[in-house]
């Protein structure tokens, strides 16, 4: 699955996007908790071979400049229709404003309903107003209350 204008490109990462992804990810956080170089390639691995789940990434030309994550659930309510969950949104530092966190969100949800998704989930930090705004300029609401339980040693990542 490649979508594509004059300008952007916007495909399934492979295994050799790894650099790519990960330069991204530094975007995302650069406070991140560190890994060594071969547990992430190995992580990697895992993600983009993990049935259902796909990681996006948005090229101007060579240059990796925006990425989301979409895991495609299969359930069984709903008539046994899936749902998805978009992680990790991240458009490089450099090129925000842009529009192209847009064009890989709408990539992403494009995709999860050609999935027979019933719903497309995410969450935002409660408060991290600009990406909320972005989001429900997409679409989406607040519709439902966030819950999540964190493991000792991995604070919410801070909004620069």
């Amino acid at each position: 699955m490649v979508s594509s204008d004059s300008n952007l490109t916007i495909r399934a990462a492979d295994v050799s996007d790894f650099d790519a992804v990960a330069e991204l990810f530094h975007h995302l956080n650069p406070k991140d908790i560190a890994a060594d170089d071969l547990l992430k390639r190995k992580t990697f691995e895992q993600l983009v071979k993990h049935p259902g789940l796909t990681v996006l990434v948005a090229w101007k030309g060579a240059v990796p400049v925006g990425s989301c994550t979409l895991v495609v659930v299969p359930n069984m309510t709903r008539g046994c229709a899936s749902y998805a969950l978009i992680e990790n949104v991240v458009t490089r530092e450099d090129w925000r404003g842009q529009g192209i966190g847009k064009k890989v969100l709408t990539e992403a949800i494009r995709l999860g309903w050609q999935a027979g998704c019933f719903k497309i989930m995410l969450m935002s930090g409660s408060e991290n107003t600009e990406a909320h705004k972005f989001y429900e300029s997409l679409g989406f609401k607040t519709s439902k209350k966030g819950f999540e339980l964190r493991a000792n040693g991995y604070p919410k990542r801070e909004i620069t």
